[in-house]
């Protein structure tokens, strides 16, 4: 798909293609993976209408990484590593960056002794995500023929091609920068690996780059908690809440609290008071 892309993308380059692009780009990432995806499905961190969660991690299997168990699956493995008082370098990305690059995109680490996965029932005995598991990689074909039929080679070239390999690589960039260096405000004790805000990430991330912030409150809906931090996954789950379709929606404040967390920013505040201002109100 990468290689496509490169070959490809400036023998077919065209506004509408790059529209087409930039629009697919920021749906499937804003409302597929950051919102669909990873705040809903894997955190729970709101509720809303089944069918808005089918088209949510519908959209966010269109980004190109995994099926929805899959995700959860990585995602699950990835956390539990990182809490532990040693972890692997691939989890910990401490590999140099070409050979993190490679190691994140082409490999899958498998542990003797890897902690039991289990899928919450609901998630579990779902069908709908049973078939997207076995055929995520083919949902990008019924996107390719519309492509192609309104757009030819242009559409098809950078709405599938180009979209894949930039949001997929863009996904390991930010991961592999997240867990190395950046602005901290918070550190958890006792964890190997530790989260960073990249803050030039912060808008094309759809909020997914403040990452010291989602290892301090992972459960939290709302990842840009600091002023100035733009979060457009929360803002799209603002606009759902005052619509009516979403609810119980979860906030730092609304967190047990956390022995290990630590609040080390410069102007630091009392976490017992930063946890109350990043409460609801």
């Amino acid at each position: 798909m990468t290689l496509a892309a490169l070959i490809l993308c400036p023998v077919f380059v065209t506004p509408g293609a790059v529209a087409v692009f930039l629009l697919a780009c920021a749906v499937t990432l804003c409302a597929g993976h950051s919102v669909g995806m990873h705040r809903r499905l894997i955190h729970n961190s709101f509720e809303c209408p089944r069918w808005l969660e089918y088209a949510g991690v519908y959209l966010g299997v269109l980004v190109g990484m995994a099926g929805p168990i899959g995700m959860i699956r990585l995602h699950d493995f990835r956390d539990w590593a990182q809490r532990q008082p040693a972890c692997h370098d691939f989890f910990a990305h401490r590999a140099g960056f070409w050979r993190d690059g490679w190691r994140q995109l082409h490999c899958e680490l498998a542990l003797s002794s890897p902690p039991t996965f289990r899928l919450e029932p609901r998630i579990a005995n779902d069908r709908f995500y049973h078939l997207l598991e076995r055929t995520w990689m083919w949902q990008q074909l019924p996107w390719a023929i519309l492509f192609f039929a309104i757009g030819g080679m242009p559409w098809l070239v950078w709405g599938i091609c180009a979209r894949v390999s930039v949001c997929v690589t863009g996904h390991w960039l930010v991961g592999h920068f997240a867990h190395l260096e950046g602005e901290q405000s918070w550190i958890v004790e006792g964890a190997c690996v530790q989260g960073f805000d990249i803050r030039v990430a912060g808008l094309v991330s759809m909020g997914e780059s403040w990452h010291n912030n989602h290892h301090a409150y992972p459960g939290s809906a709302k990842l840009g908690l600091e002023p100035g931090q733009i979060d457009l996954g929360w803002m799209l789950i603002g606009l759902l809440e005052r619509r009516g379709l979403a609810w119980n929606v979860v906030l730092p404040g609304d967190l047990p609290h956390r022995t290990a967390l630590k609040r080390v920013a410069a102007d630091a505040m009392p976490l017992r008071e930063a946890s109350r201002r990043l409460a609801r109100g």
